[in-house]
């Protein structure tokens, strides 16, 4: 069994912060020709790589994906399901911007078979939304959550930018309530970074906005940690909060180091087999094009894993989890134990690591600082 991700490279404008791989969509026209691509790379791939479904988990991500009617969606778990199949209880998401769907395209989305929509709110603050470059307003957030329930949507995960630009933990607070208000079954947290070559990052180097400090950063993550503990949600990895039994499997997938093929320009593809190989589709939207028409993968070998990699890898990977390490599972896989790999790691990180019932565990101020520690173990 595998999981499968489809890049859609497409937005009806750039956020100011965004540096995922995504170009502003020229017209109806270049989406379908995109769709029928990846419809292309779909077989290609169940050639190369045969016998890895049924598939467990499908994301559309971007981009934008929600540009996408619900007839390519449609289309393309079609043919998702004839190359691979799809597993009975297979977690079907799709990224939405709220400025970019109503009832009626919800509504498709949950026929063609979506069964759990990411809704990027990002915040409630419309000022801050219009410094973030989001082409939504709060109203409209609100109204997308509605739509999303009376279409049909049981599973719903909603996006919260947190350390914006002179925000203070009050307006913070404001948005937290404002999204637990909307009954989400999980929510996604992201500091607001300055990726280079945004216009974000632009306008910090020119002074016009600052970048929050450490403190404060810390004080948010703290904040929205409690708040959405106190509301009954699980916080199971460094990022993702969850209601019981609404863990993203997507993303746990991907931290579980399982196999994950993926389509789209700029699409990373891992293959656990052995001690594990990623692949890119290089973020080029000419070559891309090119390599399919003229029947071929656009697919560049990125990493071969050695058993020394994947063992870092998977340390590093589930440590940002609540799962944690387990000691067992670690010696399984490889033949050796996590305390003789990484001892001199461990030693280092024992204020914040954690042993319990055979896992190692990094607590809440383990996260909160989680790239400085977790580079003993690299």
């Amino acid at each position: 069994m595998s999981s499968f991700y489809l890049h859609i490279p497409f937005c009806q404008s750039k956020c100011d912060y965004c540096d995922f791989y995504s170009q502003p969509l020229g017209s109806q026209k270049e989406l379908q020709d995109y769709v029928d691509l990846l419809l292309l790379e779909v077989d290609l791939l169940a050639h190369k790589w045969p016998g890895r479904g049924p598939l467990e988990t499908i994301f559309f991500g971007g981009g934008t994906p929600s540009l996408l009617s619900s007839q390519q969606v449609g289309s393309i778990l079609r043919r998702l399901e004839a190359a691979f199949g799809l597993a009975a209880s297979c977690e079907i998401s799709l990224e939405a911007n709220p400025g970019t769907v109503d009832y009626d395209k919800l509504r498709g989305y949950r026929q063609a078979g979506v069964n759990r929509l990411s809704l990027g709110v990002q915040t409630l603050d419309d000022h801050q939304l219009h410094q973030l470059g989001r082409i939504h307003s709060a109203s409209q957030a609100r109204q997308a959550v509605t739509a999303a329930r009376q279409a049909g949507f049981d599973n719903l995960s909603l996006d919260l930018i947190f350390a914006l630009t002179n925000q203070d933990l009050l307006q913070l607070e404001a948005d937290v309530a404002g999204l637990l208000a909307m009954q989400p079954e999980h929510l996604a947290l992201y500091g607001l970074s300055f990726e280079p070559g945004t216009p974000l990052q632009q306008r910090l180097q020119q002074g016009v906005v600052s970048e929050p400090d450490d403190q404060f950063y810390a004080d948010s993550y703290l904040l929205i940690d409690r708040l959405l503990n106190e509301a009954g949600f699980e916080h199971y990895e460094i990022s993702n909060f969850a209601r019981h039994g609404y863990r993203c499997q997507h993303n746990q997938a991907y931290w579980q180091r399982r196999t994950c093929l993926a389509a789209g320009c700029g699409a990373h593809s891992f293959i656990a087999d052995g001690y594990g190989e990623r692949w890119l589709n290089p973020p080029s939207l000419s070559n891309y094009c090119r390599r399919l028409k003229s029947g071929g993968l656009p697919l560049e070998l990125l990493e071969t894993f050695d058993r020394d990699a994947a063992m870092a890898e998977y340390v590093y990977l589930g440590l940002r989890t609540a799962s944690g390490v387990c000691r067992a599972e670690f010696q399984q896989r490889f033949g050796t134990t996590v305390d003789a790999v990484f001892a001199s790691a461990l030693e280092k990180n024992e204020g914040c690591l954690r042993l319990q019932e055979d896992r190692f565990r990094f607590d809440l101020q383990g996260w909160l600082i989680y790239d400085h520690l977790i580079s003993a173990f690299l």
